[in-house]
């Protein structure tokens, strides 16, 4: 009964959509059109947290959520890499992420695509010079396609992706 009555005190806490705006709508629909064409089935996707802040693991979450509901244009988050077609790999590569990030990319099965999402898997950010951090995304595995954003937003993840499955063989 408290928490009900807190959630009514409460209110709404989220920012409305954009009435109009269809860019995530119509960048869904082209990965799944892309991915049906290419792979005859939906997209499977490990993500891989190689030691961000967290913040672009919160736009990827929101990409599952009921807002943008990925699910039902064929994006499917995968436990295992070995079920994956595309590692979306978040944060600087720490060194205790260098031999797990490795070998997840080892595990997935060719033709694999990799899609770094934020300014610190490219960069670094932050956590540059750290003692802590072994490097980019690219200095461990091969990067196929950078997302920019601290953190980037769903429409700029997805983009991302879409680019990614333009690069793949078989086009």
């Amino acid at each position: 009964m408290l928490l009900f009555s807190k959630i009514l005190r409460t209110g709404l806490a989220t920012e409305p959509l954009i009435a109009g705006d269809d860019t995530l709508l119509t960048l869904a629909r082209e990965v799944e059109a892309r991915t049906r064409r290419l792979l005859g089935r939906a997209l499977a996707i490990r993500e891989v947290d190689a030691g961000s802040c967290n913040g672009c693991e919160l736009e990827i979450t929101g990409l599952m959520s009921p807002v943008y509901d990925s699910e039902r244009f064929g994006i499917h988050f995968v436990a295992s890499p070995r079920h994956a077609d595309l590692l979306l790999v978040t944060g600087p590569v720490t060194r205790n992420m260098e031999v797990p990030l490795r070998k997840t990319w080892e595990a997935t099965p060719d033709p694999k695509l990799v899609v770094a999402v934020g300014d610190c898997a490219r960069t670094c950010g932050v956590f540059r010079g750290s003692y802590a951090i072994v490097g980019s995304v690219d200095a461990v595995v091969p990067v196929d396609v950078f997302v920019d954003g601290c953190p980037p937003e769903p429409a700029d993840i997805l983009r991302g992706i879409l680019a990614a499955l333009g690069r793949r063989p078989g086009r």
